[in-house]
């Protein structure tokens, strides 16, 4: 029992986050946008869409983890879903990329981890494909694993996550809130100089737009020049430095999955991806020379579920046309840029590697510049 105890101070001390209504930014009053949230305000909000983690915090040096996002409750490899990725800037490895460009689908749960992590992760989901019943004549999966390097908290170079980490983020997926903050992926991550984290929002598209849902999840661990709605929250805080010469606190990576209802096809897909940039950009991040910042974008509409299964050979879905698809653009933009502050918020303080510390973003301070601002009541 002591030890237990030990166990739950540790994780209060490093700063262990999970769902919670006050760390929020909608909650503390910051509303973004002007679409309405789905019920729970996260990418969960589309229906079955799971989320599961796997966080690995570990003595003094280890703050790494695992998050998977399961996009429906069929086998995936069976029932692909219409996909595509869109690179804001290419400095990751993110594996998967080029069969999801030439073929427009995802066969597999998408992974988050760390940079050195990528090929274990990948190990595991072939292996979790593979084991599948429906599987047994599988010689080929397209694993896709994105990441964000947490090096400067993470002891990154002793490659910690082992594969039954990642098959218990898979098994762990569920319906319902989602855990944010210095979870799962986002456990050692950066963002804006503060410590970042797993992030997610959702927006409810009117029904005489199309009555969609689009959800968002991010992985925030990069930088810039952070705003927040459209407040300069990092110059009026001077967390960054620009003197003439060097503007630091900017390299990182951000990952972003994007998943909405709407009956989209790749091409569309991937339009939608490169607004989820627009919602980075609207935080202060600049997608920096250094900066791995990918965007995963894939519709699980029933429809197109059923008609992409292996046992048909033709398309038979309803596909939204082009004039509709400003509402989904919308939708996503907010979504992204509220996910990437609720990252913020909702991550703590946390110690780690050779003993760094990096502060949580000090949200009584956000406040009243949003109110300074007029931005807030």
């Amino acid at each position: 029992m002591r030890h237990n105890h030990s166990l739950l101070l540790l994780s209060f001390l490093i700063g262990f986050s999970v769902f919670s209504q006050d760390k929020r930014a909608r909650d503390l009053g910051i509303k973004i946008g002007v679409f309405e949230t789905g019920e729970l305000n996260a990418i969960t909000d589309v229906k079955g869409v799971t989320i599961g983690h796997k966080t690995l915090i570990q003595g003094e040096n280890i703050r790494t983890g695992v998050t998977a996002i399961i996009p429906h409750q069929k086998n995936l490899y069976q029932y692909k879903v219409p996909a595509a990725i869109y690179i804001g800037n290419g400095f990751g490895k993110l594996t998967g990329y080029s069969q999801v460009k030439e073929l427009g689908n995802i066969e597999t749960p998408i992974i988050l981890t760390n940079t050195l992590n990528v090929p274990v992760a990948a190990e595991a989901l072939i292996s979790y494909t593979l084991n599948q019943k429906e599987n047994h004549e599988v010689r080929s999966v397209n694993a896709v694993v994105g990441e964000t390097n947490d090096g400067y908290l993470n002891d990154i170079r002793g490659r910690h996550l082992k594969e039954k980490d990642v098959f218990e983020a898979i098994e762990n997926a569920k319906e319902g809130p989602v855990a944010e903050g210095n979870v799962g992926a986002g456990t050692g991550t950066v963002c804006f100089g503060f410590k970042g984290g797993i992030g997610t929002s959702s927006r409810k598209i009117p029904e005489a737009l199309g009555g969609y849902t689009v959800g968002v999840l991010v992985q925030t661990n990069f930088g810039g020049v952070l705003e927040i709605n459209g407040v300069p929250v990092g110059q009026e805080l001077k967390k960054f430095i620009y003197d003439n010469i060097t503007l630091n606190n900017v390299d990182g990576s951000c990952m972003i999955v994007v998943i909405t209802d709407a009956p989209l096809h790749s091409r569309n897909l991937e339009r939608v991806a490169k607004r989820a940039m627009l919602g980075l950009a609207k935080t202060g991040g600049i997608a920096s020379n250094g900066s791995g910042d990918y965007v995963i974008a894939l519709s699980v509409n029933e429809d197109n579920i059923k008609s992409i299964s292996l046992d048909s050979k033709l398309y038979q879905s309803t596909i939204l046309k082009n004039e509709a698809m400003t509402p989904v653009f919308l939708a996503t933009i907010e979504a992204t840029e509220e996910a990437i502050i609720n990252s913020l918020f909702a991550a703590e303080t946390m110690k780690g590697r050779n003993k760094r510390i990096i502060e949580s973003i000090p949200k009584e301070r956000v406040i009243e510049l949003m109110k300074k601002h007029k931005r807030i009541k």
